[in-house]
């Protein structure tokens, strides 16, 4: 099992930024790929950015140029850093563990673009 704590949403005004942390427990973090997804009610959960256990990143089209996925294995950790933030961008972002058991999901957290 690895338990996967979000943080770091909020809301922020149309061309802002944020940076969303995800921390796992366990001791072998390293091993997985890490991914960031986004949810709006009543829809299906969309890749926003993926980071591999080599560091590789694979990044939406549609955020490519203003956000990106970097992992910090000696604190359990994935970011994702949002710039120039828009209105369409708000949604729930959730973290996602591919490990060798299986796939984890975080509670998710709440990104608000709004002036």
């Amino acid at each position: 099992q690895v338990h996967l704590v979000e943080s770091g949403g909020g809301l922020v005004q149309p061309g802002e930024s944020l940076r969303l942390s995800c921390t796992a427990s366990g001791n072998i973090f390293r091993m997985y790929a890490m991914g960031w997804y986004r949810q709006a009610p009543g829809k299906q959960r969309d890749l926003v950015a993926r980071i591999s256990t080599g560091g590789t990143t694979n990044i939406a089209a549609s955020v490519k140029d203003r956000n990106t996925i970097a992992r910090d294995n000696a604190k359990n950790t994935v970011y994702l850093q949002m710039n120039s933030l828009k209105p369409e961008e708000t949604d729930v972002y959730y973290c996602r563990a591919e490990t060798p058991t299986g796939l984890y999901w975080g509670q998710g957290t709440q990104v608000t673009v709004s002036s």
